[in-house]
């Protein structure tokens, strides 16, 4: 069990040097906290810190950093995190206005939320077993052409032009729509192919040929879909920030160009406290996270986590306003995609 002092003499640690980006002594400690003892009561509670593993000396310095354990035991003794400030709510609700479909919608969002917390930010599509078919939508365009587009519950807008060969009827194109939203609106987007089964026999056999051609172009938009996707903004921060990783900030990047790994590593994650999940240093599995913290927040539509959002960035991070920015954003995101 850690005193309460030992705490608090961890939490000015931490927040001292994510400020200052220089290791912490006991004497500025004293100096910049109203601790109300001596320097040589707060080096005891040094020493017991790193006995703890809470804290370490990066070289032969009197000064001292947290470790990711130290890390870790800050953020879960976080009574509450910072409050994002009224300009940075403006600036979360006006970027959020005016978005045509989910591609908009999420471009705009991994955007803003580097632009807030100054980090690689990252965003997760929804993937197909979270997504249900909310219309379609099939337009002649011209001559043999027509317009297929496929949208879903979380607002993602899908088109594809089609080829049928020869000139279609208007009555067909307006019976095929209406069996096909009666079919499937409201259906799982993983049902649609199942559901589509010998939907063709229900036309005239002169008309069927045209049938399939649109189903095939459906199902192929809906096999876009199971594609897990990931989008990320704000890559150039890290490189700002490079003294922070030891040795080499190689492996963080590397890692980044692989979406299978962050894909995997926050669709693992869970809400913990504060309604978000953290991963500090070598809590993440990957080998080439070890230096880097991950903070990730679900999003949500009708009411069901739908994908995730988050940003990365070094464990020397501001943990108190990362947590509240990657929370207000989510919120913020259920909200538009639920207009």
């Amino acid at each position: 069990m850690i005193p309460e002092r030992s705490l608090e003499v961890l939490r000015a640690i931490v927040q001292d040097y994510i400020q200052t980006k220089e290791p912490v002594g006991s004497k500025s400690l004293v100096e910049r906290h109203q601790f109300g003892v001596s320097s040589a009561t707060i080096r005891n509670e040094m020493a017991m810190l790193e006995e703890e593993e809470l804290i370490h000396a990066p070289h032969t310095s009197a000064g001292r950093v947290p470790t990711d354990k130290g890390y870790r035991l800050f953020v879960d003794r976080l009574g509450e995190v910072k409050p994002l400030s009224p300009s940075e709510k403006a600036a979360i609700q006006n970027f959020m206005v005016g978005s045509a479909d989910l591609d908009e919608t999420l471009g705009r969002t991994v955007r803003l939320l580097s632009q807030l917390t100054n980090q690689v930010a990252m965003v997760q599509y929804p993937t197909l077993g979270k997504s249900r078919v909310r219309n379609i939508e099939l337009i002649q365009a011209a001559d043999t052409r027509v317009l297929l587009i496929l949208i879903t519950d979380s607002g993602r807008i899908q088109q594809h032009v089609i080829e049928l060969n020869e000139v279609p009827d208007a009555n067909l194109i307006s019976e095929v729509r209406g069996k096909l939203n009666k079919l499937l609106s409201g259906s799982a987007l993983a049902e649609v192919g199942t559901l589509l089964e010998g939907f063709e026999d229900s036309f005239a056999p002169g008309a069927r040929a045209q049938i399939d051609l649109i189903t095939s172009s459906l199902l192929d938009q809906v096999d876009a879909n199971r594609q897990e996707k990931i989008i990320l903004a704000g890559t150039a921060n890290l490189a700002r920030r490079e003294e922070d990783f030891p040795g080499s900030i190689s492996p963080v990047l590397e890692a980044i160009e692989e979406q299978v790994v962050l894909l995997k590593l926050i669709t693992e994650m869970q809400a913990e406290q504060h309604g978000v999940s953290l991963r500090i240093g070598r809590e993440n599995d990957y080998e080439g996270l070890n230096n880097a913290s991950v903070v990730v927040s679900g999003y949500e539509n009708q009411g069901s986590e739908i994908a995730k959002l988050g940003v990365l960035g070094p464990t020397r991070m501001d943990y108190s306003s990362n947590i509240s920015a990657v929370r207000a954003v989510a919120r913020y995101l259920t909200k538009a995609l639920g207009n």
